[in-house]
């Protein structure tokens, strides 16, 4: 039988990916593995090691945090939404969603600090002590406000899946509310609930203006600050390739994260079968 062609429609979509992801990523690793034009492991040592270290395990952490709570707050609140009768209700929202999930970088960091900062509006009226939004938890907070949206776009579809007879199958059968959720609802909901986890820790993990312009590197080493620091800084001189190298371990670490999901995401969906 004679193959069909097909195929070469795929090919312009996968010279595009080549020309906009391998072309860096190959100047990356060039970069990340070389030293002085000589072949070296000690970018990506150097890039492992100390400050480095630290920076990319408080990245780690903030986008652990972060996607964890965006995910039960964005489910709890795409629930709400869903099931409420209020039509004009469910579009505000979601509206409001798609809105406030690209809003980030320096805007939403000025919000917060005209909002909570030392001499904010709010932190002013509620007597908060000063510089509480300049730690873990505050950058956690600032996180959250485009993650908790983030997540409501992408669970108000899977909700949506829920067919009320499975509900009224599971009722008539005798199960429990627990036992509906825990034997139909999850297992569905699964594969997207994962998703949006894996979304919000690679939304949190490569975040960079809004930390950058509250200036929580000084208290919360990030990892995306270190590279900047290293690519423009007038004092770290020559650590660009250890930029790079660090670079690496980001991608490394969400290679990583995408690996758990997706056996994670097979195993799920078969139950859908």
């Amino acid at each position: 039988m004679r193959r069909s062609p097909g195929w070469l429609g795929t090919l312009p979509l996968l010279a595009f990916y080549a020309f906009v992801f391998g072309i860096p990523l190959a100047a990356l690793l060039a970069g990340a593995f070389t030293s002085r034009g000589e072949p070296t492991l000690a970018n990506v040592r150097q890039s492992l090691e100390g400050g480095n270290l630290t920076a990319m395990a408080g990245s780690v952490q903030v986008s652990a945090v972060v996607a964890l709570s965006g995910a039960v707050l964005g489910t709890f609140l795409a629930y709400a939404v869903v099931t409420s009768r209020s039509t004009a209700l469910r579009n505000a929202v979601l509206t409001a969603s798609g809105v406030l999930a690209n809003f980030g970088g320096v805007p939403l960091a000025f919000f917060w600090v005209a909002t909570l900062g030392n001499s904010g509006v709010v932190s002013g009226l509620l007597g908060l002590p000063s510089g509480s939004l300049y730690s873990f938890w505050g950058l956690v907070i600032v996180y959250l406000y485009f993650s908790v949206p983030l997540m409501v776009l992408v669970m108000a579809p899977a909700l949506d899946g829920l067919r009320p007879q499975w509900r009224e199958a599971a009722a008539n059968n005798g199960a429990t509310a627990w036992h509906y959720w825990r034997y139909v609802g999850l297992p569905v909901l699964t594969p997207a609930l994962l998703g949006g986890v894996v979304l919000l820790f690679g939304s949190a993990f490569a975040a960079y203006a809004t930390a950058a312009a509250m200036g929580a590197g000084t208290v919360v080493p990030l990892v995306t600050l270190k590279i900047a620091n290293a690519l423009t800084s007038d004092v770290l001189i020559g650590q660009e390739n250890v930029a790079l190298a660090l670079s690496l371990d980001m991608i490394v670490i969400a290679g990583l994260v995408m690996l758990i999901y997706l056996p994670l995401q097979r195993r799920t969906t078969r139950w859908l079968q």
